[in-house]
């Protein structure tokens, strides 16, 4: 198996864990923001390709938006589930956006 073909791998199973860990644990009443910032790392690094970078970031704005008036929903637990999944994404959507910033500096 390539090394290449090694990361894809990592990075797919870093985002299906890391999403399944938000939504478990906010489900459950915790936040896992260590875990997450870690797997949403990983992510970013590896899982995000640059005909990804736009229709990431696009998502990443809408979740952020969502998670960060979360604290309105009369529903504890969805509040909870999408501050955990705010924390997965955040780490995934800085890489991603240094990524089309450099790719554009380095276009011109």
């Amino acid at each position: 198996m390539a090394k290449s073909s090694v990361m894809e791998k990592v990075g797919s199973w870093s985002f299906i864990i890391g999403f399944i860990v938000a939504v478990v644990l906010g489900a459950v009443g915790y936040m896992a923001s260590g875990l997450l910032l870690i797997l949403g790392t990983i992510v970013g690094l590896l899982n995000i390709s640059d005909r990804e970078i736009v229709p990431f970031l696009v998502a990443c704005i809408a979740l952020i938006i969502t998670g960060s008036v979360a604290q309105i929903i009369p529903f504890m637990t969805v509040g909870r589930i999408l501050a955990n999944v705010v924390i997965f994404v955040v780490p995934a959507a800085i890489i991603a956006s240094l990524k089309a910033i450099i790719a554009l500096a380095s276009s011109r």
